[in-house]
């Protein structure tokens, strides 16, 4: 038998903090758009040189080669300031989403609500694995300990599910990064990712696939820590300062 909340207290717990059910209202839109671009420019700023060292890895150059640890900063404040709108927007549609298919957190539907927001969001497989896993855990952390997760516990569940998402996907990190570093002209530039997966597997195997799998689980569980820690502390502050307005 697979765990499933039976009590009626249990269905707001994935999508409620401190009497805020979801509702797309004035304050909760703004309170998710704010909240996600600061959690964008956050992760942005603390990941991107891990992000920057672990395409290295999966270079067809090899590491030392690729640039090693040389410039891991460049790009850094340009990505920052980008990432706030892409995040905002991504977090906004997700809310705007889990709350138009709003279904009781019994159901065993949940879980597809939350692919389906996070892929009106961003559509990448990434997003499809991660963000249900995190709802999910929030959950079952919260049934577990009889009350709402916190700020810092989503946060922990945020990093299981980035670093879970991370692992399962990094055959397609791979491919994607062997097709932007391919030469012009060649096959794998095409951007056929079925065909930069086939060559990877008939050069390098296994390991091939999943090269800078560890760095990447490291940097994707920090920086979901970091990403829906920070959004969830934002928002639950937002949200707080706007019931206390009159």
């Amino acid at each position: 038998m697979g765990w499933r909340p039976a009590e009626p207290r249990l269905r707001a717990w994935t999508d409620c903090r401190g009497g805020v059910c979801g509702a797309m209202d004035r304050p909760g839109f703004t309170a998710s758009l704010v909240a996600g671009g600061v959690a964008g420019v956050a992760v942005d700023l603390i990941l991107f040189p891990l992000d920057t060292i672990k395409t290295r890895l999966q270079s067809p150059q090899g590491f030392n080669k690729a640039g090693g640890f040389h410039g891991i900063y460049a790009g850094v404040p340009s990505a920052a300031i980008g990432s706030f709108p892409n995040a905002a927007a991504f977090f906004i549609t997700y809310e705007y989403v889990k709350w138009f298919l709003h279904t009781d957190s019994s159901s065993y539907l949940m879980p597809v609500k939350h692919m389906l927001a996070a892929s009106a969001g961003e559509v990448i497989p990434f997003s499809l694995v991660q963000f249900p896993l995190w709802e999910s855990l929030k959950a079952l952390w919260s049934w577990r300990q009889d009350h709402v997760v916190d700020c810092w516990q989503s946060a922990v569940c945020g990093a299981f599910a980035g670093g879970f998402a991370a692992a399962v996907t990094t055959p397609l990190d791979v491919a994607k990064t062997r097709i932007m570093l391919a030469k012009a002209g060649s096959s794998t530039a095409s951007g056929n990712v079925l065909s930069a997966l086939h060559g990877v597997w008939r050069t390098h195997g296994l390991s091939g696939l999943f090269a800078g799998v560890f760095p990447r689980m490291a940097a994707i569980s920090l920086g979901g820590f970091i990403f829906l820690g920070a959004y969830e502390q934002t928002r639950s502050l937002l949200l707080e300062v706007g019931r206390e307005r009159p």
